[in-house]
């Protein structure tokens, strides 16, 4: 059992999503699979806990601000410097790490897949999607749920979609990434109405090159309007009653000595 006299530990962990890559569904020939979201996972390398995965992250140090602690650790273990950085909770169960107290202040990034490419992937950083995923140390399951939970509820919000998205995108690709944080396809004409009449975009007068058919319209956000009318989110719900331990990584190793 933790020792409850002794201090508490503080930690900072990060969920990062990403849009998966298209893939074809089998059951359906010459169409592809609902779009789908994925995660970076750390492999750790010591117990408790040894050889499974868990979100990136490191123990907090006591001049470190919490942001730059939080974009530090991911930067080190994934390589990756994402535009969305956001604190998502606070995670402080008592009983939620083997042995010892520890709080874990939690943040969520979004990362376009041009940025994945360039991300450390290596047997102890791998990306898994969203309907694969391992079972997780500790308790880092209930985060990544309420994580998502979250995502779908800020989904109406411009710069969610954006940081999933290239500077510039199209009506479809804008549309694939609402389907993959909401789960599910969304009619196309809907869709378009529903995202023009919220007139938070702006039509770049441009259209994307190299496709079969005629070339569709590109679009950019608005920086002058926030809100974007999001189809159907889902309540996020309270947070988990469980409270979830820090991911434990370390520079150069990826995955940190710490429970």
């Amino acid at each position: 059992m933790p020792q409850h006299d002794a201090h508490a530990r503080l930690a900072v962990s990060t969920v990062i999503f990403a849009l998966a890559p298209d893939q074809a569904d089998a059951d359906l020939p010459g169409r592809e699979r609902p779009a789908s979201l994925r995660v970076p996972l750390v492999r750790r390398l010591r117990e408790p806990g040894l050889g499974r995965w868990a979100l990136p992250g490191g123990w907090l140090p006591v001049h470190e601000a919490l942001d730059d602690a939080a974009a530090r650790t991911l930067r080190e273990t994934t390589g990756l410097v994402p535009r969305y950085l956001e604190q998502l909770y606070t995670f402080g169960d008592p009983d939620r790490s083997p042995g010892e107290r520890v709080v874990s202040v939690v943040y969520w990034a979004l990362v376009h897949s041009a940025e994945v490419e360039r991300a450390v992937s290596d047997e102890n950083v791998c990306w898994f999607d969203e309907d694969a995923l391992p079972e997780l140390a500790f308790d880092h399951d209930a985060i990544l749920d309420y994580a998502l939970r979250r995502l779908r509820t800020k989904l109406e919000y411009s710069r969610i979609a954006h940081a999933l998205l290239g500077e510039v995108f199209t009506m479809a690709e804008l549309r694939r990434v609402h389907e993959a944080v909401l789960r599910r396809r969304l009619d196309p004409a809907n869709f378009r109405r529903t995202i023009e009449a919220s007139g938070t975009l702006i039509d770049t007068g441009e259209r994307l090159a190299g496709t079969r058919h005629r070339p569709p319209a590109l679009y950019r956000f608005d920086p002058a309007h926030s809100p974007v009318a999001s189809p159907s989110p889902t309540p996020a719900g309270p947070p988990p009653a469980a409270s979830a331990t820090a991911s434990e990584t370390r520079p150069g190793t990826h995955s940190k000595d710490t429970p």
